[in-house]
């Protein structure tokens, strides 16, 4: 499923790439900020590793591994073994701070090899050796554990092996472990690593906290950044949806916006003056050529009439004025129409406002369908006393419309219901009648102007298709409109809809 939202697109890859940048620089800052903790702890391990090497003392050990903590910078809990083995692989100092049970970590196994080499292979400078202080013992050739004074453990190299570290994980935690050889004395060191990994479960946890709100600051961030950024889209949409007939005059501002959308609302307002242009042209038209008719069928239809009137009462030429009597008036009808919708298109249809009982006119039209149409039953159900504001002649014409849109449309021995409802400020008032049912693609389609429909049902029917299309223009302009509601099959309901007077 694709996303349609520009902005929440914009907002939700933010926050991927957001996302993405801050775990890869929470892992590597992890794991760098854990490396620099354990080389830290491993150069003072090597350092106090490197001590124990020399020979000291039998008490000397105990106040070393006593120091421990301090010189290691460990917390007092911080569990810390040490072993020490003389040239023999006698224990020295096996203790452990604080106890523990002894099958905690094996210290032994990480004890490093010693190699006897002879002494040929000098010490280079810079060796271990050369660096002992004056507690240790001179390598002067006194006799080492019965080998001869020309004879000294060194490592393959010729020189005193570097103290060896290495991570072990146990079943009751990790930890770090120095161990080194001389030839006098081998020993390992081994500190608990628990401390670290709660000091680095707790950064890890606040990288768990931290980058989701992150995350959502970044989200939101550039979810008001980019609404930002689209106002001028915003500002377009408004402009499109509220445009009216009315309003094609009014361009949309380009105030401060950005240089990037400058182009967009320039284009936008080029085609509005275009639309106005081609609109008031077309409406002039259609207004300019409905005035023009009216004066010469007004002329034709006085002819026609005093024709009528000197012709032979009953002959067939007063018969043949008649019938082109009866069309000239049609035309005029047609006329008068296009001339209301062209004044509405334009917006200038004049209304003479008073008050109007609606009550009263329906019910005149409802005496007066028993005259047009005898066969249908009609039903009403008017309330009394319902009063709108608007222009008399134009909402007589709007029912009259209607009553005869349901009376051509009827069914044979058909019916049709008039009901009124009175809600809050507004007055419906609805016109139903049997009638073959509308296809869906018609129902649409319905108030459009010279739209009757399919030929095959409305070929008998009188009219030209701008009742409807006039009706809704009229009530329009009284803030009202004129809907087909959605009712079963069989039947068809008009509703008219108007501000009421309280």
């Amino acid at each position: 499923m694709k996303l349609r939202s520009f902005r929440l697109r914009i907002a939700l890859f933010s926050a991927i790439l957001a996302g993405s940048a801050l775990v890869g620089f929470g892992v590597v800052a992890w794991r760098l900020i854990y490396v620099a903790k354990v080389s830290r702890l491993d150069a003072k391990l090597e350092n106090q590793v490197k001590r124990t090497i020399r020979p000291r003392e039998q008490d000397w050990w105990s106040s070393f591994y006593a120091s421990l903590p301090r010189e290691l910078e460990t917390e007092a809990a911080t569990p810390i073994l040490m072993l020490v083995l003389d040239e023999q692989g006698e224990t020295l100092y096996p203790l452990e701070f604080p106890p523990l049970e002894p099958a905690t970590l094996n210290l032994r196994p990480f004890l490093l090899p010693r190699v006897l080499l002879p002494l040929s292979q000098s010490v280079p400078k810079g060796s271990l050796h050369e660096k002992e202080d004056k507690n240790d013992r001179p390598l002067d050739g006194t006799s080492v554990n019965g080998l001869a004074d020309n004879q000294l453990y060194l490592s393959l190299n010729g020189v005193l092996p570097e103290p060896k570290l290495i991570t072990q994980r146990t079943a009751t935690g990790s930890w770090r472990v120095v161990a080194v050889s001389s030839a006098r004395t081998q020993a390992a060191i081994a500190v608990s690593l628990d401390a670290i990994d709660q000091e680095m479960g707790l950064i890890r946890t606040i990288f768990v906290v931290a980058i989701p709100s992150t995350l959502l600051l970044v989200a939101g961030g550039a979810w008001v950044l980019s609404g930002r950024a689209l106002h001028p889209v915003d500002r377009l949409t408004t402009a499109m949806r509220e445009l009216t007939v009315a309003g094609l005059d009014q361009a949309v501002d380009l105030g401060a916006t950005d240089i990037e959308f400058v182009e967009l609302i320039q284009v936008f307002n080029q085609m509005l003056e275009r639309l106005e242009r081609s609109f008031r042209q077309a409406s002039r038209f259609s207004a300019d050529a409905a005035h023009e008719l009216k004066t010469p069928l007004a002329i034709l239809q006085g002819e026609l009439e005093q024709a009528m009137h000197h012709a032979e009462s009953g002959s067939e030429v007063q018969q043949n004025l008649g019938n082109l009597l009866d069309e000239v008036r049609r035309l005029s009808g047609i006329v008068r129409k296009l001339l209301l919708l062209s004044l509405a298109d334009a917006g200038k249809m004049s209304l003479y406002s008073v008050e109007v009982n609606l009550s009263e006119m329906l019910a005149v039209i409802v005496e007066d369908m028993e005259l047009l149409a005898p066969s249908l039953a009609v039903q009403a159900n008017i309330d009394r006393h319902l009063w709108v504001r608007g222009d008399r002649d134009l909402l007589a014409q709007v029912l009259q419309n209607l009553i005869s849109n349901a009376i051509k449309y009827n069914l044979p021995e058909g019916w049709i219901k008039i009901y009124t409802q009175r809600c809050q400020n507004t007055v419906r008032v609805t016109i139903a009648n049997a009638s073959n049912p509308i296809p869906e693609g018609d129902r649409d389609r319905i108030f459009d102007r010279f739209y009757r429909g399919d030929p095959a049902r409305t070929r008998k029917v009188e009219g030209i298709g701008l009742g409807l299309s006039l009706s809704r223009e009229i009530a329009r302009a009284h803030n009202g409109d004129l809907t087909l509601d959605a009712t079963p099959v069989g039947q068809t309901a008009l509703t008219l809809t108007l501000p009421g007077e309280v």
